[in-house]
């Protein structure tokens, strides 16, 4: 029987590139997103008959029991994985943004990952031991970004919530993984850090002198992180300049953070 992975915003992105990653190497795959025509589009470059589409909002606790049974039957009764992945971005200075954004950011990056592990954890005990959850965090939830106080903060959320499943979960023979990636080429990086602002996260990532990772990278750390055992998998240079950092130079990374809030954070 084939091995069975659900992935959250699987109608892009790093969701797209994990689910291909994925269906290449034989296993079925479950998109979860709002976007029903983007996982249509990602099913076009899965192996036939071995995927299964289900439009639902992260934010609806109830909406996940719905879609993961859904799968769960389309896979024969097996979920071996759980990519909780589906986030969205929000940057700027956090007097900008609205209470409905940062509520918003809130309840999706960081709701929505503890919603899906909660559903989640039924199957991947019966799939057990072998079974695993990764929740996509970010190199946001090493050290904090000026200018992106909101999402920093539902990424260290993250982050903290693997690392106390890691604990609970372990007797139960459950992985669990956070990906920690710096900025990804994905269409996220084309959208406005905010409403009140003019100008894409693309170009501010480019005017602070970042690379861009590609979503493959981040879509084999998934991979690896289903088949090995680390709690922490972190993806890119930035993020691994980062972790550095933030172990062995947290002083010189406080002023520099500081520095690049001018970017990240300004008014436009």
């Amino acid at each position: 029987m084939k091995k069975a992975i659900f992935i959250t915003g699987g109608a892009s992105g790093i969701g797209r590139a994990t689910a291909v990653k994925f269906g290449r190497e034989g296993w079925f795959v479950g998109l979860g997103d709002v976007d029903l025509d983007g996982m249509r589009a990602t099913e076009e470059m899965l192996p036939g008959g071995y995927s299964y589409a289900h439009k639902f909002d992260v934010r609806d606790r109830k909406e996940w029991d719905t879609a993961l049974s859904a799968f769960s039957a389309a896979a024969g009764g097996r979920i071996d994985v759980l990519f909780n992945n589906a986030g969205i971005p929000l940057g700027g200075p956090l007097v900008e943004c609205s209470t409905e954004e940062v509520e918003r950011c809130i309840d999706i990056n960081l709701k929505g990952v503890f919603h899906g592990a909660m559903a989640a954890y039924p199957y991947l005990k019966q799939t057990a031991p072998g079974s695993a959850l990764i929740n996509t965090a970010s190199a946001a939830g090493i050290w904090g970004t000026g200018g992106a106080a909101a999402y920093s903060a539902t990424k260290f959320g993250v982050r903290g919530m693997s690392e106390s499943l890691d604990a609970e979960w372990s007797p139960d023979g459950i992985k669990v993984a956070a990906i920690m990636p710096s900025f990804i080429e994905t269409p996220l990086l084309d959208h406005a850090p905010n409403r009140a602002s003019n100008e894409s996260v693309r170009e501010r990532v480019k005017q602070a002198g970042l690379e861009l990772t590609p979503v493959e990278d981040v879509a084999q750390a998934v991979w690896d992180a289903v088949h090995g055992d680390d709690l922490h998998v972190v993806v890119g240079k930035t993020a691994r300049q980062l972790r550095f950092a933030a172990r062995w130079m947290p002083g010189r990374l406080r002023k520099r953070s500081r520095n690049m809030a001018g970017v990240m954070g300004k008014k436009t």
